[in-house]
């Protein structure tokens, strides 16, 4: 069996089934769920933001055959990446990949097998995991450009065409401030004007549906560290018909734990009405 295992310590989120059990109920705290289609989770250690991604993650619909979760991290001149592995370990279980999906998918993006350890997508894994224990999944990480959008919209029209039920999950945190992050252009103290200015300006124009003016605040002002997989996520949802995006939630690694350097992080979705 080829399976890609855990590259992350037992400090970005649970090593067991019962604490994982435990932890997404109460997140969710028995809400219904909802009817998106795609959504914008952080992929922090579940101490920070674990919780948020829960609760984005439990607003798609609940009958999808594929679960496609895009990460980031990745300049605009990358290629598309793919985890090419027949199996994804986490502590629910073994999750099987849509090959068949994949393989199209990176053929029509001329994609390159991802071989490399990252948080983006392995930290959500576990999460969908658990919403999602029957359904297959990919795992994907696209570039910071304007491809991602069209790729996005690509994922639909071919998944239409395979008669494929999908999600997608889009991964991404937001403001990185601090000395931690070589990132202070308000100075120290500037956590107001990250979550009233900076995120705050990159979430409204994600609600809005406008995918150049996401990746240019993204860029310019650091407001994202993966917007490739904002864009996949929303170029998803604008094929589908849904243009406006939703806030599920907002807070900072400083609002859970209080440090002169912290992080961003939203739930976003788009869902059908």
């Amino acid at each position: 069996m080829n399976l890609r295992k855990r590259a992350l310590s037992s400090g970005w989120y649970p090593e067991n089934r019962k604490e994982i059990e435990d932890f997404l109920p109460r997140t969710i705290k028995n809400a219904p769920r909802g009817k998106a289609l795609s959504c914008i989770v952080p992929h922090a250690g579940w101490y920070y933001s674990g919780a948020l991604a829960g609760i984005s993650i439990n607003f798609l619909k609940h009958d999808a055959d594929t679960v496609i979760i895009i990460g980031g991290h990745l300049p605009a001149s990358s290629f598309p990446l793919f985890a090419m592995e027949d199996f994804f370990s986490t502590p629910l279980g073994n999750l099987e990949s849509d090959h068949d999906l994949r393989d199209l998918l990176l053929e029509e993006f001329n994609g390159r097998p991802d071989h490399y350890a990252d948080n983006t997508v392995e930290v959500v894994l576990p999460i969908a995991a658990f919403f999602y224990p029957s359904s297959k999944y990919i795992w994907m990480r696209f570039p910071a450009s304007m491809e991602s959008y069209e790729m996005g919209k690509k994922i639909f029209s071919i998944s239409e065409k395979l008669g494929r039920k999908v999600v997608v999950i889009g991964s991404t945190d937001l403001t990185h401030y601090g000395p931690n992050y070589d990132f202070m252009p308000r100075g120290t103290g500037a956590l107001d004007w990250v979550k009233r200015v900076n995120d705050a300006e990159f979430i409204a124009s994600v609600m809005e549906g406008d995918a150049e003016l996401s990746l240019q605040k993204a860029l310019k002002n650091r407001s994202a560290c993966s917007p490739g997989a904002v864009l996949g996520a929303m170029g998803f949802a604008h094929a589908s018909g849904i243009q406006k995006a939703q806030l599920g939630g907002y807070h900072t690694s400083a609002d859970v734990e209080m440090s002169e350097s912290f992080v961003g992080y939203a739930s976003l979705y788009w869902e059908l009405v």
